[in-house]
């Protein structure tokens, strides 16, 4: 699975896409959700440590996960 951090303009907020191995989008959201958002995901297993990957990630560079 792979990662991507989309910048937003002053109205669109930033979003964070996950995508599978074929490069096909499997989630689509916004970066600053809460924690009980990402528990939702079922293919997230440290929420934590993703909130802070998120927040430490660069804007459209590609990510594996």
């Amino acid at each position: 699975m792979y990662i991507l951090k989309t910048k937003g303009t002053a109205k669109i907020p930033d979003y964070i896409q996950i995508r599978d191995d074929n490069f096909v989008l499997v989630n689509h959201f916004k970066a600053n959700v809460s924690k009980q958002t990402l528990e939702k995901l079922n293919y997230i297993k440290d929420v934590n440590g993703f909130a802070e990957m998120v927040d430490d990630l660069e804007y459209g560079v590609l990510k594996k996960i």
